[in-house]
């Protein structure tokens, strides 16, 4: 069995996505009033400058399609998993979520990923913190039992399946209906988790 190696890192990459976190939050409170907020309001709300919603959002646009979907999304991925649930009914519960209403957010994502492909990367990641964040809350019970390097690669591996691309290709390039997007896309991600145990020994 692998033996829980030193913690993950904290100090700088922890404080960005705080304030990625502040900044979108600020944005969907504003969202939430009905109108399409400024860049003033938002950098006022969040209580950051407009250049540091720029080093997070190359465009007012992204923040604004992220914060829609991390609205309507995050109403039920934001719920506590119960504390008896494993990593596998953990995912299972993203994959429902994000296919329970695929349909309603996909239009946004597939924007999403249209801005994210035209605009050219700077330091750091784009988007998908959201994303990123479900996705260790959902694996923490097996946390102790990895490698930071099978930690890391578990949660790199589902952010390939729990998203907007992911949907994108079963519809776009597989044809596949909802309900079988679904059921893939669940299928994949309880193979990833057992892959990393067995490879762990932790089964």
């Amino acid at each position: 069995m692998a033996a829980a190696s030193t913690p993950r890192k904290t100090g700088r990459p922890a404080q960005r996505r705080r304030t990625r976190t502040a900044i979108l939050d600020a944005t969907e409170r504003l969202l939430r009033d009905g109108t399409r907020p400024t860049l003033d309001e938002i950098a006022a709300s969040a209580e950051v400058s407009r250049r540091t919603i720029y080093m997070h959002f190359p465009t007012l646009d992204q923040l604004i399609l992220d914060a829609s979907m991390g609205a309507l999304a995050g109403r039920e991925i934001r719920a506590e998993f119960a504390p008896e649930s494993d990593a596998t009914e953990r995912v299972e519960m993203i994959v429902d979520t994000l296919w329970g209403h695929g349909r309603d957010w996909l239009p946004l994502g597939r924007r999403m990923v249209a801005l994210t492909a035209a605009t050219p990367s700077r330091a750091g990641p784009t988007r998908g913190h959201r994303r990123v964040d479900w996705i260790e809350r959902a694996v923490e019970p097996l946390r102790e039992r990895l490698t930071d390097e099978q930690y890391d690669r578990l949660v790199s591996s589902l952010s390939i399946v729990l998203g907007w691309e992911a949907m994108i290709v079963l519809e776009d390039i597989r044809g596949h209906a909802p309900e079988r997007e679904r059921e893939i896309a669940a299928w994949t991600a309880r193979s990833l988790v057992r892959a990393i145990l067995d490879e762990a020994g932790a089964l």
